[in-house]
């Protein structure tokens, strides 16, 4: 409402949410507050401040992001926006799976990234709910690999911040995924595979190829999980990985392109 863009918005994020959220609030004309990691690479912090967001920072844990943020939204009355546990977010991700079926109607299988759990909510939902055949499979790093556990488990689990925050895929650090995404990942998500750190980095170097389809770490899990673990996955047709986030340092992506690589890219 216009009352509550007066107030202004806040939201916790590692980076690419928190973007989008700058990117809006300014487009609105409304004051942006993003709580971010103190970990979160600079390109991100950056962009995020470019937009006219104020930053403030917290440590590594994706709990202390909400709270921070949940904190400061009551003292001052922002309205949070949060980046997966919320069925607006969800929806709006789900116009990805939308658009795959309309671009590839033919399509069988979709890999999608799992952070928080939002993109692959929306997507799987937005797929089942339009072609029930065609298989969604989630792909986390095995170093934040909650979703996966929490979908073997039948419950959520967390896993604690010292594991998570080791994974290059900084986009993917959550702790656990939401309670409202957990409930759609169940309900429509067929499976969830993990990558090692070593296969993120060959999708990035695999991606970098193409100017057009450079990836940070978090963005290039999906094509790792395609690369990689083709014998995990649904058999015959064809198949869609979902690239999100190109936000990688400079120095990162020539250190990922001209390292030493110790598996070839089928």
């Amino acid at each position: 409402s216009e009352e509550e863009r007066k107030r202004g918005v806040i939201s916790y994020s590692s980076g690419n949410h928190a973007q989008g959220v700058a990117y809006a609030a300014r487009a609105l004309g409304a004051k942006a507050v993003i709580v971010m990691p103190d970990n979160a690479p600079a390109i991100k912090r950056e962009a995020t401040a470019a937009l006219g967001a104020e930053i403030v920072t917290v440590g590594p844990a994706s709990s202390e992001r909400q709270i921070k943020a949940e904190e400061l939204a009551a003292r001052h009355g922002y309205v949070i926006v949060p980046p997966y546990n919320d069925e607006w977010i969800i929806a709006g991700q789900g116009t990805m799976g939308l658009e795959i079926l309309e671009d590839l109607p033919e399509v069988k299988t979709v890999l999608a990234p799992v952070g928080g759990g939002g993109m692959i909510s929306g997507v799987a939902a937005a797929i089942k709910l339009s072609k029930p055949s065609v298989k969604v499979i989630g792909v986390e790093p095995e170093l934040a690999g909650d979703a996966q556990a929490s979908l073997r488990a039948g419950k959520i689990v967390q896993f604690p911040a010292e594991e998570t925050s080791r994974t290059i895929a900084d986009g993917l650090r959550t702790q656990s995924v939401g309670a409202i995404n957990f409930e759609h990942i169940r309900r429509y998500v067929d499976d969830i595979v993990t990558v090692t750190e070593d296969e993120i980095r060959q999708a990035v170097r695999y991606l970098s190829g193409n100017p057009a389809t450079i990836a940070e770490p978090s963005g290039a899990v999906a094509v790792a999980g395609f690369v990689f673990h083709a014998r995990q996955l649904p058999l015959g047709g064809p198949s869609v990985a979902i690239i999100s986030g190109g936000n990688i340092e400079p120095e990162m992506l020539e250190e990922i392109r001209h390292g030493q690589q110790t598996s070839s890219v089928r």
